[in-house]
C-alpha cells in the first residue's frame, strides 16, 4: 500500500512541472508580445507623426520657401530650414535620454507617455524624408525593412545558440558606423555613404536578433507588474531603435531620389 502512494505522487509532482513551466512560457509569450505592442504602436505613431508634418510642411502652391526643389509653407520653413530645425533634430535624443536614464524612477504609465512622445518626436524629424525619396520608394523599403526585421526578430527569438559573443562585436560596429558618419558630414563621400550604408544595415540585422534574444532573457516569471512593464517599454525602445535605423540605413540603399 505504501508503494501505491509513492508511485501515485510522482505523476503529481510532474504535472505540477508541468503547469509550472508552461505558466512561465505562457508568462514569455505575453511578455514577448507585449513588447511588439509597444514598438508597433510606436512606429505607427512615428509614420503618422512624419506624414502629418509632410503634408503641414508642404504646399501645392509656389511660395518664397524651396528646399529640394519643393515648396514649402510656412510651417515647413521652420522646421526644415530655420534653427528650428536643430531643436527637431535634437530633441527625440533628449527625450531617449532621459527615458533610459530614468526608467527605473518612473510609473509604467509615465514610462508610456515618454516613449510615445519620443516616438512622435522621431516622426517630425523623419518628415523630411517625403522631401528626399519618392513616397514609392519610401513604402517598398519600409516593407523590405519589416519582412527583414521579423525574420531576424524571429530567429534571435527561436534559437537556442547563444548570441552574447555578438554583442560586443556588434556595439564595436555601431561605433565605427557613427564614427564614419560624422566623419562624411566633412567629407560628403558618395562611396563613403555606400559603405556606411551597407554597414549599417549589417549591424542593425545583427542587433535586432542580439537583441531579440536578450530581451526575452530578461524576463523574468517573479517580476511584479511595475518591473514587468518598465521592461517591455525598454525592449520596444530597443527593438524601435533597430527598426528605424535600419529603415533609413536601406532607405539610402534603395530609395529612390525625388528629381
Amino acid at each position: 500500500m505504501s508503494d501505491f502512494n509513492r508511485n501515485v505522487s510522482v505523476p503529481r509532482f510532474g504535472a505540477t512541472a508541468a503547469r509550472t513551466q508552461a505558466d512561465i512560457d505562457q508568462g514569455l509569450r505575453a511578455y514577448m508580445l507585449r513588447v511588439y505592442n509597444y514598438m508597433t504602436l510606436g512606429l505607427a505613431i512615428t509614420g503618422a507623426a512624419a506624414l502629418g508634418i509632410y503634408m503641414l510642411a508642404v504646399s501645392s502652391t509656389p511660395t518664397e520657401y524651396q528646399l529640394a526643389g519643393i515648396y514649402l509653407t510656412e510651417t515647413g520653413a521652420a522646421l526644415f530650414t530655420s534653427p528650428l530645425r536643430w531643436v527637431v533634430m535634437f530633441a527625440p535624443l533628449a527625450a531617449v535620454l532621459f527615458l533610459s536614464f530614468r526608467v527605473d524612477r518612473l510609473s509604467v504609465g509615465v514610462a508610456q507617455t515618454i516613449f510615445w512622445v519620443y516616438a512622435a518626436l522621431v516622426g517630425v524629424s523623419l518628415a523630411s524624408i517625403f522631401l528626399v525619396y519618392t513616397h514609392e520608394s519610401i513604402v517598398r523599403v519600409f516593407f523590405i525593412t519589416a519582412a527583414a526585421f521579423g525574420g531576424l526578430s524571429l530567429y534571435g527569438y527561436t534559437t537556442s545558440r547563444s548570441l552574447s559573443g555578438l554583442g560586443s562585436f556588434l556595439i564595436m560596429g555601431l561605433i565605427g558606423v557613427m564614427v564614419a558618419m560624422v566623419v562624411n558630414i566633412f567629407l560628403g563621400s558618395s562611396m563613403l555613404q555606400f559603405i556606411i550604408s551597407v554597414a549599417g544595415v549589417l549591424v542593425f540585422a545583427g542587433l535586432t536578433a542580439y537583441d531579440t534574444q536578450r530581451i526575452k532573457e530578461m524576463y523574468f516569471a517573479g517580476d511584479d507588474d511595475v518591473v514587468a512593464g518598465r521592461k517591455a517599454i525598454m525592449g520596444a525602445l530597443t527593438l524601435y531603435l533597430d527598426f528605424i535605423n535600419m529603415f533609413l540605413m536601406l532607405l539610402q540603399l534603395f530609395g529612390n531620389r525625388n528629381n
